[in-house]
């Protein structure tokens, strides 16, 4: 992988664990649902009116659309909304790499190295550590709605590399559209519409500065650098490089909004990043895989 493409997912997994704090303060503002609404909402419009749609079927857009903002981000905000911290959340979010790995060998063969299995288990002991620190009332629900999310997120990694070679911002904005529309019909159905009207009536120029924040440098900067670098590299290679995320997400939470952490929990989000580094770091000291295509 060149050093310029390291350098790109470094900056987007970094942006992506300072997002945790903001998504957290936009769901202290707005509905979740309705925050994850505004937020593709931005990202499509008005760009969508300058850009062509990607060149890939319409089940592609709609399936990516659908998985990385509806389901991802419904399941994230709720998460956030219910009590997950946003240093954890960001760590937790990360199996996501391994959902990733998984899907893709069932659909696309592309086929894990033992050292990523080895650090698949690794992680997934780590999210287990966790689990047993929240397993008492409704600090569980937080966490199973945060793993969710992960899958969601794996899934749109893989439907991003199915897609093949397309312009990554054109899938990003027409995939947001697909997005927001769901959303908006689950936060007027679950929320209400009167919080609809009253953000749009009385619009705090705060809140829409963090749904700014949301919508461009993390969704639409991040997500087509993101699906730019999918799609130029096996899944298995890029998607580890979210072990920038957790680190940047717990620092982030512990300094802007005060978040504490018990020590357990310490301990297996440790796991999950010595889980992640262990397939990125062996990725780099092993003979390329003839199975995938070289980096």
């Amino acid at each position: 992988m060149p050093i310029r493409d390291i350098l790109l997912a470094l900056l987007v997994v970094a942006i992506w664990g300072f997002n945790f704090v903001v998504i957290k303060l936009s769901v202290e503002a707005l509905p979740p649902i309705l925050a994850a609404a505004f937020r593709f909402t931005f990202a499509a419009i008005p760009v969508i009116f300058f850009i062509k749609p990607p060149k890939t079927s319409w089940w592609m857009i709609a399936g990516f659309g659908l998985s990385f903002g509806f389901a991802l981000y419904s399941f994230l905000n709720l998460a956030l909304f219910a009590g997950m911290p946003a240093g954890l959340a960001s760590v937790v979010l990360q199996v996501q790499a391994f959902f990733t790995i998984l899907i893709a060998f069932f659909i696309l063969g592309e086929r894990p190295r033992k050292m990523q299995i080895a650090g698949g288990l690794i992680a997934f002991a780590g999210i287990g550590v966790i689990a047993l620190e929240r397993l008492s009332g409704a600090a569980l629900m937080p966490f199973v709605l945060t793993l969710c999310a992960a899958l969601a997120w794996g899934i749109a990694n893989v439907l991003s590399k199915k897609a093949g070679k397309v312009n990554p911002i054109a899938i990003t904005v027409w995939g947001a559209l697909f997005a927001a529309v769901p959303l908006f019909i689950l936060s007027a159905l679950t929320e209400g519409p009167e919080a609809f009207m009253d953000a749009v009536t009385a619009p705090d120029w705060g809140t829409v500065g963090l749904i700014a924040f949301l919508a461009y440098p993390a969704t639409l900067f991040g997500l087509a650098v993101w699906n730019w670098l999918l799609s130029r590299h096996p899944a298995s290679v890029v998607a580890p490089f979210t072990l920038l995320v957790p680190i940047t997400g717990l620092i982030s939470g512990w300094v802007l909004l005060g978040e504490r952490i018990t020590l357990l929990e310490i301990a297996g989000g440790a796991l999950v990043v010595v889980g992640l580094g262990v397939t990125v770091i062996k990725r780099r000291s092993s003979p390329v895989n003839p199975l995938l295509p070289e980096a």
